[in-house]
């Protein structure tokens, strides 16, 4: 039995959730959103909150009704609040700047690396070693993030690379004499 999914999704204020089929389109002050759940599951608006309830016990249904509530939960949260990803860079020299729709970073390769920001997502480079990534789609701001520090992962000897800010990176010991 999924825990996640007997909770109903909670409607703030100026939230509002249609559901025509499979479909439910939730829209709120900062955007618009759809999801079509599969048929293992049923979606249902009824006071002020999205509920979602398998068609059955097999295991697709069961699994398919925790993540159609995530996914409506995220949809939510991202109409109302919106989505956050800091990312810190660490190394000497290091560096990223915004200019335009263009994420430039020097990240010690001989040459300089431009990341295109895609649409639906905002970058921002407040200082020269800090990126926040922001959006009101949890999964595409995830993404971009990944992407960007797909470029230099952290190593886990100097720590140099570009991490999450919250990330913990295991240091390892070098070599000794």
């Amino acid at each position: 039995m999924s825990r996640i999914g007997k909770r109903p999704v909670d409607l703030p204020a100026g939230v509002t959730a249609t559901i025509s089929g499979q479909t439910i389109e939730v829209k709120g002050p900062k955007a618009t959103h759809n999801f079509t759940a599969a048929d293992d599951v049923t979606l249902a608006v009824e006071d002020n909150a999205v509920t979602v309830t398998p068609r059955g016990k097999s295991k697709r249904a069961l699994q398919q009704w925790g993540m159609s509530r995530t996914m409506i939960a995220n949809m939510v949260t991202g109409v109302t609040v919106g989505f956050k990803k800091e990312l810190e860079i660490n190394g000497v020299g290091y560096r990223a700047q915004m200019q335009g729709n263009t994420l430039k970073l020097m990240l010690g390769l001989s040459h300089e690396v431009n990341f295109e920001v895609p649409a639906g997502v905002t970058v921002t480079c407040p200082k020269q070693t800090e990126i926040i990534v922001e959006g009101d789609n949890s999964q595409l701001v995830g993404q971009v993030a990944a992407n960007i520090r797909e470029w230099r992962k952290p190593e886990p000897y100097k720590g140099k690379g570009i991490k999450y800010k919250d990330e913990y990176i295991f240091r390892k010991e070098g070599k000794k004499k």
